[in-house]
């Protein structure tokens, strides 16, 4: 420990394609989507996080909602940069500060990311003033959050659903054993719904109107035991072009995902195969841990559970698993170097 230390500020950050969460003092003080609103004319950014989300789908010539990243890596470099750097600068401990401190910081990618995508997410930290980045891999950081041992020689599988990315790893001795990243997640399920009430109601709907219905309808499986109710759903009509109103129900939200469920069971199939058996045995005792919003989606651990016959555990607040492992990662840096990517 330095002299200088005191000028230095630990933070961990969950950089995720639909929002982002940072830890400071063990404590979450970030919860924001990863959204920024920025003036076409003048290029500055006038919104970040729940601001300029209100603005989605509702701007005009002006002004252009960005996000930054999408599936799961920095899709606009400069938008990120200072998205990040805003939600850093809103964190209430540091804006007491008279000079802005030397961050340490540890932050979560995604397990399939390449080499140039990681140096992307890096450079972005050390333009924010970070003095020290380390990367955690997204089921990583899930499993340490979720409060797996993971330097044991036991195995554990994960499947982190988040927005842009689904992350399946199987995990043992504090390393990723096998894994599969696919590119099917909360953003795919959105954009499957708004498709199936254009092509079944003939209804245009947005973004956030699609995010609502699979938040308060949406389904993995057609036979809920406690099923949501009904929902009445507004959008424009593509026949008359005026405002109309349909029902819907959480079967027909249950059929449109249908496919793309089926890909994410497909790839968690997969994983299992190329699993060693050694470690399938340990998950055929253990089970299949899910984190990440999209494991919220009503019966989809029930419909894991069938396709691979084994029990399936949604984590306990699966939206802060990935930050809240982090979190554990910076304040414990020396017990867990080996599987940190400096």
């Amino acid at each position: 420990m330095g002299f200088f230390d005191f000028m230095t500020e630990d933070i961990a950050i969950d950089l995720g394609t639909a929002n982002t969460l940072i830890i400071h003092n063990d404590k979450v003080v970030v919860d924001s989507p990863s959204i920024v609103a920025r003036d076409r004319v003048s290029g500055k950014i006038i919104a970040v996080g729940k601001e300029a989300n209100l603005m989605q789908g509702k701007t005009h010539d002006n002004i252009k909602t960005i996000r930054p990243l999408k599936d799961g890596v920095i899709a606009d470099f400069d938008a990120s940069e200072k998205m990040i750097s805003m939600l850093i600068k809103s964190i209430p401990a540091l804006k007491k500060r008279l000079f802005t401190p030397a961050l340490r910081m540890v932050v979560c990618i995604p397990s399939g990311i390449t080499e140039v995508e990681m140096r992307a997410v890096r450079e972005s930290c050390e333009r924010v003033n970070g003095k020290e980045v380390y990367l955690i891999h997204e089921p990583m950081a899930a499993a340490i959050g979720i409060g797996i041992d993971i330097m044991k020689p036991d195995g554990n599988m994960i499947v982190d659903i988040g927005g842009g990315t689904t992350e399946i790893a199987v995990i043992a001795l504090g390393g990723i054993v096998c894994d599969k990243s696919v590119k099917i997640a909360g953003d795919v399920f959105t954009n499957d719904i708004v498709y199936y009430m254009r092509t079944q109601h003939n209804l245009f709907v947005g973004e956030i109107t699609a995010e609502k219905i699979k938040h308060d309808v949406g389904s993995a499986i057609e036979d809920l035991e406690t099923p949501p109710d009904d929902m009445e759903v507004q959008g424009r009509d593509l026949l008359t072009g005026k405002p109309k109103q349909v029902i819907i129900t959480y079967r027909e939200i249950a059929k449109s995902l249908d496919k793309s469920i089926q890909r994410i069971e497909d790839a968690v199939m997969e994983t299992l195969s190329q699993t060693p058996p050694e470690l399938a045995s340990d998950i055929y005792k253990t089970g299949i841990y899910l984190a990440g919003g999209g494991s919220m989606l009503r019966g989809l651990d029930k419909r894991i559970s069938q396709k691979t016959d084994l029990p399936v555990f949604i984590a306990p607040d699966p939206l802060r698993a990935v930050v809240r492992g982090t979190g554990l990662v910076l304040k414990n840096l020396v017990r867990f170097k080996t599987i940190l990517l400096k």
